[in-house]
């Protein structure tokens, strides 16, 4: 994939006319939204197009019954994991309320999270606690960040679920896995982990990692669409588990339609209950398949890259104000997100200065968020420093 190469890292070669959007903005947001490349809009625009033309002519049975599978072998290849562990949903949300009533867990029992982790990686704990009498513990953070031994302490042996962002929202901590795998299994409980801050952007080996359950929403890391993501079920799980939602989809020839019995889909396909925006599959699977072509090394070099030189320009900046870095000092817990409180200022007026001359940031944490992605370039944090320094002067 040739033309405009970035400079963080010359080995990873993307053309801007792919994100025609970052020509001209500097779009330092992709962990709320990521731009889109153009191939993977031209596939679901195709699609549609062919849907509304033709109906069954260019879709017909075989076809709808195979529609998941490339994006199923996409985040195999991404993850490191087998294609009967990867089940193709609507949403990261969808995958973890169908897995916690799924699991079956007993009254007594307790899962740990953070309480700086996004809501939808804790809520389904907290409503299943509602039925079960479960306890829900949560780490704190502290300006977004949470030890480890402060998540540590909360595990004991009623512990039957760790369930934790692989990367925060707000500041982009990133957690090691296996620590996280192994701190989970000596006590018996189960690992999962919401991988939408980290999917397509750092380094996921689940075949290494010990993780249990993964989701990921595609709109982030993944380049992906709304309305597309993934579910990864260790295989030891995937026996043990009966899905909580159910429909046509969620059995072995799912155009049988026999609704007299209730056989399941083998492996974790069996999580696929139900019809679902196909465009967005088709979406999500040429985002993949593009972030494959660059080579997801390279990828995860440039956006650390990226983060890291970020928090240094505003370490060394002598035109800012006393600055908080929320993001992690260790560059061993950076992914794609660097975080900031400037003292004594409003967060949400730097923030709006910021998108009013076109650099497009969130605020989180009391804070401003800026993250990145491949369509990034250094001169993009140039143009943000520099936006800073001069709305901070006044």
């Amino acid at each position: 994939m040739k033309g405009d190469p970035l400079p963080v890292n010359p080995m990873l070669q993307v053309s801007l006319e792919d994100f025609p959007t970052a020509r001209s903005v500097t779009y330092l947001n992709s962990a709320s939204i990521s731009l889109m490349p153009r191939p993977a809009l031209d596939r679901m625009i195709e699609f549609e197009r062919m849907i509304a033309s033709g109906g069954t002519i260019g879709f017909d049975e075989e076809a709808e019954t195979q529609a998941l599978e490339g994006a199923r072998n996409e985040a195999a290849h991404l993850l490191n994991a087998r294609g009967d562990e990867i089940a193709v949903l609507s949403s990261a949300s969808q995958g973890l309320c169908s897995l916690a009533w799924s699991l079956n867990l007993k009254a007594g029992s307790n899962v740990v999270s953070t309480d700086a982790d996004f809501p939808s990686v804790v809520y389904p704990w907290m409503r299943l606690a509602q039925e079960k009498g479960l306890e829900v513990r949560l780490a704190q953070n502290r300006d977004g960040v949470v030890s480890e031994a402060d998540l540590e302490k909360l595990v004991d042996d009623h512990t039957a679920v760790i369930s934790i962002s692989h990367v925060e929202y707000g500041t982009g901590q990133r957690f090691d896995l296996r620590w996280l795998a192994e701190l989970a299994h000596s006590h018996g409980a189960l690992l999962v982990v919401d991988a939408t801050q980290s999917a397509g952007l750092v380094p996921i080996d689940l075949s290494r990692e010990g993780v249990d359950a993964l989701v990921a929403g595609g709109y982030k890391g993944l380049l992906g669409p709304f309305g597309a993501a993934i579910l990864y079920l260790r295989e030891e799980l995937i026996g043990k588990l009966t899905p909580s939602l159910v429909g046509w989809r969620s059995t072995p020839i799912p155009y049988d339609m026999d609704a007299r019995t209730l056989p399941f889909a083998e492996g974790a396909k069996k999580f696929e209950f139900s019809t679902m925006s196909y465009s967005s599959t088709f979406g999500l699977a040429e985002s993949m398949k593009y972030l494959r072509g660059l080579g997801h090394g390279n990828v995860s070099s440039h956006v650390l890259a990226l983060t890291a030189e970020l928090i240094q320009m505003i370490k060394s900046s002598c035109k800012l104000p006393e600055t908080v870095i929320l993001t992690p000092e260790d560059e061993r817990s950076h992914a794609s997100i660097a975080s900031f409180r400037f003292k004594g200022r409003d967060q949400s007026a730097v923030a709006a200065a910021l998108v009013k001359q076109n650099v497009i940031v969130s605020q989180r944490f009391n804070g401003i968020r800026f993250s990145f992605h491949v369509y990034n370039k250094e001169e993009d944090l140039h143009r943000a420093v520099q936006v800073l320094e001069e709305f901070l002067a006044k």
